[in-house]
């Protein structure tokens, strides 16, 4: 069933012309039944979903349940006709590459995975199941049960062992992105344009010897996060399509974090395909409006979250420590947030649906069709207006309909082109491993 918010949604202006000669109007009762019945038919997948493994307990409530405050569960999922979503084992980094930060983020990347797993083997067994092969999301989608994927976002807790490419991927890693926020030992981070400092100048010697080991395990390459020449250089040394699993356009939003064109066309030329991600801050942006006011609620913010404990590198690490807190103090947390974001500092309108798909209908004119994906980065930051949760997801589906997106291409962009690169990555590890024996 259609949201209730898909009429607001589809009701919203759109900034880019229509792909059709002509759309429907957006309160078309026939726009919107056409809309319910692809969402149903095609299998919708979502490759960039944080989570926080105290959530994956075996005791209710859990994963499974609808949990309050988090944009991505199983209820949603089953709400939403979100048929599959790829689980994040994130970790942060430490300052220092060194072996005791790269031990304890092998440890907090070890409990997500088992998180994970969890889900599918004990929590929730009857109503998910664990993708490992492209062919295994196909036949659990179509049992009627939501696939779960594995992705690792920050290539950090490799440490400096190669082996752990292998490790990751026997517990079901099945992308792997070579940095986060901040260099690794691995690769340069998008965030060195920030301040024109950079470790590597793209690839670590580490991270080359990486990249070829992720293509003989058959592990994606995520290059949402590391810069712009590291990006260059994977493609001159990856023998498999790669994926940039949550990425907007950066000629519509220029943020470090996005992809420009040429970065656009390199991905196409090497078969691969861009996830592009909801996030209202990389889908809306405008570097030439005036930052006071976005600099004082920063600041508000920081100082709120430093008074309560709950400062971290990533939102959701932030997450994480404010539902930690004891329930009275979370609430007053909540409510001084609320007060600065809304009454002291509010911030520009955020971005919409539509703004969202304005980005897809921009890669998908660049680039073509097969090479263009949907991502939320829920629980992670995500979320734009009309996509605030996994049970509205129907509503995209609604706006592409509404842009003259047939059948077949929204098929390809809710999962048909990740699903034919992972099969690609596939292929290739099965040969380079039989050329190996």
């Amino acid at each position: 069933m259609i949201v209730p918010r898909l009429a607001l949604a589809l009701a919203l202006a759109l900034l880019a012309p229509p792909l059709a000669a002509q759309a429907p109007a957006p309160d078309d009762p026939a726009l919107l039944e056409k809309a319910r019945a692809i969402h149903e038919r095609v299998l919708a997948l979502d490759t960039h979903v944080d989570i926080n493994p105290a959530h994956f307990r075996l005791e209710s409530p859990n994963y499974a349940d609808r949990l309050p405050r988090t944009q991505v569960d199983v209820t949603k999922m089953e709400e939403g006709g979100l048929d599959a979503a790829f689980l994040i084992v994130y970790v942060g980094q430490t300052k220092e590459l060194d072996d005791a930060g790269f031990a304890k983020a092998y440890a907090q990347a070890m409990e997500k995975f088992a998180a994970i797993r969890r889900l599918a083997d004990s929590i929730a067994p009857a109503r998910v199941g664990l993708a490992l092969t492209a062919a295994d999301a196909r036949r659990i989608h179509a049992s009627g049960r939501k696939v779960i994927l594995i992705g690792v976002e920050n290539g950090f807790p490799l440490g400096s062992d190669v082996g752990n490419v292998r490790r990751f991927h026997a517990l079901g890693g099945r992308y792997l992105s070579l940095a986060h926020n901040g260099h690794s030992q691995l690769s340069d981070s998008n965030t060195g344009e920030r301040d024109g400092v950079w470790l590597w100048n793209g690839l670590s010697p580490l991270g080359r010897e990486v990249v070829a080991e992720m293509n003989r395990v058959g592990m994606m390459i995520d290059v949402s996060h590391p810069s712009k020449q590291a990006m260059m250089q994977i493609l001159g040394l990856t023998k498999a399509p790669i994926i940039a699993s949550h990425s907007a356009v950066r000629a519509l939003c220029n943020h470090s974090r996005n992809l420009d064109d040429e970065q656009l066309r390199a991905l196409a030329r090497n078969g691969g395909v861009v996830q592009v991600v909801a996030f209202s801050a990389y889908v809306k942006c405008d570097p030439e409006r005036d930052t006071v006011r976005a600099r004082l609620r920063a600041e508000a913010i920081a100082e709120l979250r430093e008074r309560y404990g709950v400062a971290g590198a990533t939102p959701a690490e932030v997450r994480e420590r404010i539902e930690a807190l004891p329930e009275e103090r979370r609430n007053a947390y909540l409510a001084e947030q609320e007060d600065i974001t809304n009454r002291r500092y509010p911030g520009d309108p955020p971005a919409t649906v539509a703004d969202f798909v304005n980005h897809i209908d921009y890669a998908v004119r660049l680039i073509g069709i097969d090479h263009v994906g949907i991502s939320s980065d829920f629980d992670g930051g995500g979320g734009v207006v009309g996509w605030r949760n996994a049970a509205e997801t129907p509503n995209v589906t609604a706006e592409l309909v509404r842009r003259g997106y047939s059948e077949r291409d929204i098929a390809k962009l809710w999962g048909g082109n990740l699903l034919r690169v992972m099969e690609q990555v596939e292929k290739v590890a099965a040969r380079l491993q039989r050329q190996a024996t």
